[in-house]
């Protein structure tokens, strides 16, 4: 990390997520040390949510030692979340929360058990024995549930372990119905972390899939919340954006070439931490809003990796500065030409669009639709219906191109088209 703060960008990060969190997120390496303080302030009991997989034992362990030198009494570990936090899981944790009545809960993992946490409190707290998320879906209802009720949630501490969604930092909790292959959003003040840790040196031992697809998922906060934003949001959100894509498009292919790269690791975890702090600023849209119905298919980040090239391509006359700032990035790592210079408009889209697939064709992702196996025409419908469902409409009103529930056909298909036959170009036509 010290060899990393010698680089401009990465200082700078730092003092962005200072500016973000202050003294209630520590991050950078021999962060775990702070589990047990952080843990004490919040209450003694705690419920401790974390999976046995082998990568994380080290990490467990170091935490439980923290939490037994601070006084604090972990109840568990337990055992968190599969990948997209499904139902099961998060009424699993609920009824965990409603049993052992904990002070505090302190959730170890990735995105996946840290989401299903923050969904199993406030079921916990708002509706206890009852397996039904769907009051929650949607922006504030948890905060307006709990003000009817004058109930509050059980504090969370959440240690990030993988480089990915930055779910220990935000107001965002994405779970899946496994019947429906749909994932779904609470979207609240109220499930943000009391407290955070990232140690970035646990995720050294992430797997190398586990890598792309988390760093991916990062980077597309990054340019999801940039591309969707105008006014002074897009004053606010620019600086933070433009450090974290470009620490991760850096970054990224050094960490899963080599998963012991201290360096690149550090850097990816700064980059994926503010991909967290610009969707707490602003939102993401179209590449998401579709990853979420395709989980049983694809691991997110490469879902929003494949999609974010066609919507820059349709987005590309409302955000021309935007492009050109990302396009730069894309040229300095080595994945686009002078072309995104000289371009403009949707030939700016174009350009940027055709590096962000050249790096995704580098690191092994698909870049259309139908490389993936099993997907079809249900696939798009899901999509489509998806789109327009009220509980997800902040994902269409942060478009930087408007469309409204009855635009979603005729323009988000056109986009889906295109992805699923790989041509760049038919967006011409929309």
């Amino acid at each position: 990390m010290d060899r990393l703060l010698r680089e401009p960008l990465a200082r700078t990060a730092v003092e962005l997520l200072r500016r973000f969190k202050g003294q209630t997120y520590a991050f950078g390496t021999d962060a775990l040390d702070r589990a047990g303080p952080f843990a004490a302030a919040l209450g003694r009991k705690a419920l401790f949510v974390g999976n046995d997989s082998p990568w994380l034992h080290p990490a467990i362990e170091s935490i439980a030692r923290s939490l037994r030198a601070a006084g604090v009494e972990p109840l568990g570990p337990i055992a968190g979340a599969r990948p997209n936090s499904p139902y099961e899981d998060v009424f699993r944790l609920r009824a965990e929360i409603e049993a052992r009545r904990p002070a505090v809960l302190i959730g170890v993992g990735g995105g996946s058990t840290l989401d299903a946490l923050k969904a199993a409190s406030a079921l916990a707290a708002l509706s206890p024995g009852r397996d039904d998320p769907e009051p929650f879906f949607g922006i504030g209802r948890v905060s307006e549930a709990a003000r009817r009720a004058s109930a509050r949630l059980v504090p969370l501490l959440a240690i990030q372990t993988a480089a990915s969604s930055a779910a220990h930092l935000t107001k965002y909790s994405n779970i899946t119905n496994p019947a429906t292959g749909q994932k779904k959003l609470i979207i609240d003040e109220a499930i943000v972390p009391a407290r955070a840790i990232f140690d970035y040196r646990v995720s050294v031992s992430m797997p190398r899939e586990l890598t792309l697809d988390g760093g991916h998922d990062g980077l597309s906060h990054g340019l999801e919340v940039y591309f969707g934003a105008r006014g002074a949001a897009l004053e606010t959100v620019e600086p933070i954006a433009l450090a974290g894509i470009e620490l991760i498009v850096r970054h990224l292919p050094r960490a899963a070439a080599d998963g012991g790269d201290l360096e690149a690791r550090c850097a990816l975890g700064l980059g994926t931490d503010l991909g967290g702090y610009a969707i707490m600023v602003g939102g993401t849209n179209g590449p998401h809003l579709n990853s979420f119905s395709w989980v049983e298919l694809l691991p997110h980040g490469r879902a929003v990796a494949l999609m974010n090239p066609y919507y820059a391509v349709f987005f590309a006359p409302a955000i021309e500065r935007q492009l050109r700032s990302v396009g730069a990035i894309y040229r300095r790592a080595g994945w686009a030409g002078e072309e995104v210079e000289r371009a403009r408009g949707r030939e700016l889209g174009l350009a940027v669009a055709r590096a962000m697939q050249r790096m995704s064709r580098a690191m092994g992702f698909p870049t259309k639709l139908d490389d993936i196996p099993g997907f079809g025409e249900e696939h798009i419908r899901r999509a489509l219906r998806a789109a327009k469902n009220p509980q997800l409409a902040s994902k269409l009103e942060q478009m930087p191109v408007p469309m409204a529930p009855e635009d979603v056909d005729r323009q988000m298909g056109a986009v889906l088209a295109a992805a699923r036959a790989g041509d760049l170009d038919r967006i011409a036509r929309l």
